[in-house]
């Protein structure tokens, strides 16, 4: 196929597309029933489009039957009622561990209580284990966000 031909079959779509869409003007059609009445193939691929228009333009999407939207909305409340009785258990488990995290840390300065030693080695090992869980956790949620086997691959 040549640059011109390639170019008239590529005026030919444009112009069935500007016919079907009812946006062709008088020149525009002539030519096209010119090109139709020259070449059987450009009138077979535009029978082809004027059938699938009127395939498409009769067609109408079904509404779903009563028990789908009914699924559709309990799974939409089960899913916000879950999600905020989560929220609601964090910021619980949140406030609940702060208050005791900090009379944790009162209790480990109060003058008196433990040796300096075992004093240092609770803080080293207390700050070791946070170290530890921040690392644990921020790598499952990168690895949860980028790794694609964790979403796509049916097991």
């Amino acid at each position: 196929m040549t640059h011109n031909e390639s170019l008239d079959r590529e005026r030919v779509q444009q112009l069935m597309m500007a016919a079907l869409d009812g946006e062709i003007s008088t020149d525009e059609q002539r030519e096209l029933d010119a090109l139709i009445a020259a070449h059987p193939d450009v009138a077979h691929e535009w029978q082809r489009f004027q059938r699938l228009k009127e395939v498409t333009t009769g067609m109408s999407l079904r509404t779903p039957p009563e028990e789908t939207w009914d699924r559709y909305w309990q799974g939409t409340y089960r899913r916000t009622e879950r999600g905020i009785a989560w929220l609601l258990v964090s910021i619980g488990t949140i406030v609940l561990f702060s208050y005791w995290a900090w009379h944790a840390v009162l209790a480990f300065f109060e003058p008196g209580s433990d040796p300096l030693g075992i004093r240092l080695a609770i803080a080293a090992l207390t700050i070791g284990l946070v170290i530890l869980a921040v690392s644990v956790i921020r790598e499952k949620i990168f690895t949860n966000r980028r790794d694609p086997y964790q979403k796509e691959v049916i097991r």
